[in-house]
């Protein structure tokens, strides 16, 4: 069958992927799994914990994501990121400016982040229409001092910093400036291109983990929220029930959403993190949160039968919790404009 754009389907993952992982070491203690997006590795009294990612969907601002949504998957399991590595991708038209763009945004990310970028690779290859950049973040923590998207329990509070379809908004409103631009507020445009700024989870997730109560994190990359609300719940083995009027969507989403007739709930959204929190900490965390002036609202909870997901509209029905075949970014890139 002919594989849909973005990540593979997790059938395939769990037949041929996860079948085809070299040998077992007993140093690995979390290794690849559906819905885990990072590794963990003991080494004596330390745990290392390391996450890879590639930026393949975007032009503009390709080096500054590659750092920050690497570094979100290390976060989410409660650690700062401390190291940054990248395989750098040049379509054959690339010069030099753009390795310098490239670069010198990646330097800002890591600077403004606090990580230290290692080693990677930089190429010329054939064929390519735009920069791809293949990341790799690590970092150290204690030994067993994190947590991971896969340990929600039933009874745990869903919920959701931010808002839908933060990356989305913002790729779409710059990549395709000179279409919206016809169409939108140039206010509201320029607000959407402003969102590469908000694309970090890493102070939701330490200031979350750091206020107790946090059994799981996740950030909704590929598929949206309604794509990461599952895969944390597949790794956690649960069920969900998940409200829809309480996912906040802000209005520049709405927009870009609606000229693109795209749904913001399954657009790639890096910028928000979904918390599955104890039952009794969550207003703990909310206001732990709102006080770093992070917005985040209860958007759900995990339910014991593993194959109950479900989603409450806002006319009170409810309904099974789509699960995206692919990312609705691709949807918009592929509509021709004029």
């Amino acid at each position: 069958m002919k594989l849909p754009l973005g990540k593979i389907p997790k059938k395939i993952l769990e037949e041929v992927v996860f079948k085809n992982l070299g040998i077992k070491r007993k140093e690995v203690v979390l290794g690849p799994s559906a819905g885990i997006d990072g590794a963990v590795i003991d080494l004596g009294n330390k745990s290392l914990i390391t996450a890879m990612d590639p930026i393949t969907g975007a032009i503009e601002r390709v080096g500054w994501l590659a750092v920050n949504i690497n570094a979100n998957d290390v976060a989410t399991f409660g650690v700062e990121p401390m190291f940054f590595l990248s395989c750098i991708l040049l379509p054959e038209k690339a010069d030099r400016r753009i390795v310098e763009t490239i670069c010198t945004q990646m330097d800002k990310a890591a600077k403004e982040l606090k990580i230290a970028i290692v080693g990677g690779h930089c190429e010329v290859t054939p064929e390519l229409a735009n920069p791809v950049i293949v990341g790799c973040t690590i970092s150290i923590t204690e030994k067993g001092n994190y947590v991971t998207a896969g340990d929600a329990k039933p009874g745990d509070k869903l919920i959701l910093t931010k808002s839908a379809g933060i990356e989305g908004t913002a790729i779409l409103a710059a990549d395709r400036e000179k279409y919206l631009k016809k169409v939108l507020n140039l206010t509201i445009l320029q607000n959407a291109i402003d969102f590469y700024n908000c694309v970090s989870v890493v102070k939701d997730a330490i200031t979350a983990f750091k206020t107790g109560g946090v059994t799981a994190m996740h950030d909704p990359t590929e598929g949206g929220i309604l794509g990461g609300i599952h895969e944390m719940a597949d790794a956690s083995k649960t069920g969900v029930k998940v409200f829809e009027e309480k996912i906040p969507i802000a209005k520049e989403t709405v927009e870009i959403c609606k000229f693109f007739k795209i749904d913001p709930l399954q657009l790639i959204s890096s910028g928000a993190l979904l918390i599955a929190a104890k039952h009794n900490y969550e207003e703990k965390i909310l206001k732990g949160l709102r006080k770093e002036k992070i917005e985040a609202s209860v958007v759900g909870e995990f339910l014991d039968a593993r194959d109950k997901r479900l989603l409450k509209r806002r006319d009170g029905k409810e309904t099974t919790l789509i699960r995206p075949k692919y990312d609705h970014l691709w949807r918009a890139l592929q509509k021709k404009l004029k």
